[in-house]
């Protein structure tokens, strides 16, 4: 008599372990690669938001033929306090931003800190912020991670500034004498203020003495303490290797924190008379 035997074969402990061994190697080759095409993601995304802030600095420039003023305030230079008017460049663009109702709801003349601006403050504006950086309110506040270029170099925000937006600035594309395509509008900072978008102070403007990848909280760029209250500060970023720029002429372009520091302070100086070298144009 002849029995049907059927036999089955199961995997044993060994070949379970290299199976589980072999899938993790795979994942673990796998996850940098999706954490890189995130990060790409992430910094195109950042870029787009740039370039619709670029597009709402045009805006303002078509509707009055002049850039919005870099803060607007009664006197100078600008302290990193609660204290004054400090009306920022960004309150100025909101309506060419679809933000007509928050500007509306801002009363300028009491001033950015006043009571009654207390919720336009806390309003968080998505545009504001770049999707690499993980920024919440602070006190109620709504910082963000976007600057506009007051100065080339180090010093506090004032009347005589050599960028585009500072204080109460009414720059015309006239006085770009260097050309607004070699002229940095925009960029972005890693160490968002708590004083909000809101504030004309190194909340919302920042100068070209400096420029700072991921290491920026610890690197050369100092935070502002209650006995420093004129220090501004420059770019920086959490992407790798460098920060996103706006132009005057409208293009975005990421440069690298490795950047000559010379080309950089020229890039931020509207009018320094001087002409990029050849090698300059590839930064």
């Amino acid at each position: 008599m002849i029995k049907n035997q059927f036999h089955s074969r199961a995997f044993t402990l060994v070949e379970l372990l290299v199976v589980i061994a072999i899938i993790g190697i795979l994942v673990g080759l796998l996850l940098p690669a999706v954490q890189a095409a995130r990060e790409a993601a992430r910094r195109c995304q950042c870029s787009n938001n740039v370039g619709q802030i670029i597009l709402g600095i045009h805006n303002h420039e078509f509707s009055f033929e002049r850039f919005p003023s870099g803060t607007i305030n009664t006197t100078g230079p600008i302290r990193n306090e609660p204290v004054g008017q400090h009306i920022s460049w960004v309150v100025q663009i909101l309506p060419y931003m679809e933000q007509r109702a928050v500007f509306t709801g801002i009363d300028q003349s009491l001033g950015t800190y006043a009571v009654e601006n207390a919720h336009a403050r806390s309003q968080v504006i998505r545009w504001l912020y770049c999707p690499s950086q993980r920024v919440g309110l602070v006190d109620n506040v709504a910082p963000t991670t976007y600057a506009g270029c007051h100065h080339d170099v180090e010093a506090p925000i004032d009347t005589d500034n050599n960028g585009v937006f500072f204080l109460n600035s009414r720059i015309r594309f006239d006085d770009i004498d260097d050309g607004s395509s070699n002229t940095i509008f925009i960029g972005e900072v890693s160490d968002p203020d708590a004083l909000g978008w809101m504030s004309g102070t190194r909340a919302t403007l920042r100068n070209t003495g400096s420029i700072q990848g991921r290491s920026t909280r610890n690197g050369s760029i100092p935070i502002p303490k209650s006995d420093d209250l004129l220090l501004v500060g420059g770019f920086s970023s959490f992407h790798t290797g460098g920060a996103n720029f706006a132009f005057g002429d409208g293009s975005i372009r990421f440069i690298s924190q490795s950047i000559l520091p010379a080309l950089f302070q020229k890039l931020g100086n509207r009018h320094d008379g001087q002409m990029l070298d050849l090698d300059d144009t590839h930064f």
